[in-house]
């Protein structure tokens, strides 16, 4: 594994990232940037796509309904790499309830 930025803490699990999947375009740059293999990027399911609104289904549907999916929370170090990389501005790193 190449060398992780000083902003990855190996011992993290206060934070983990948040996808806003009306704002998602699935373009995979958080899965790129990812260390430690927390996101895939998939088509997302009748039921994930009718939970968005009119606005964002048109814009699902204009990308394939591609969306990213946050799969390994729990191996997140909150480096932030993926929230610098989303152009859609589409992830959040939050408190993870406990």
């Amino acid at each position: 594994m190449t060398e992780l930025p000083e902003t990855c803490r190996p011992d993290s699990g206060d934070l983990a990232p948040v996808i806003d999947l009306a704002r998602c375009e699935g373009k995979a740059d958080c899965l790129r940037v990812c260390p430690y293999d927390v996101f895939e990027v998939r088509v997302a399911t009748s039921a994930e796509r009718k939970s968005l609104g009119l606005l964002a289904q048109v814009k699902s549907l204009a990308h394939g309904h591609k969306k990213a999916f946050v799969v390994h929370a729990d191996q997140c170090h909150a480096c932030g790499l993926c929230v610098e990389a989303c152009p859609e501005t589409a992830i959040r790193l939050l408190r993870r309830s406990r």
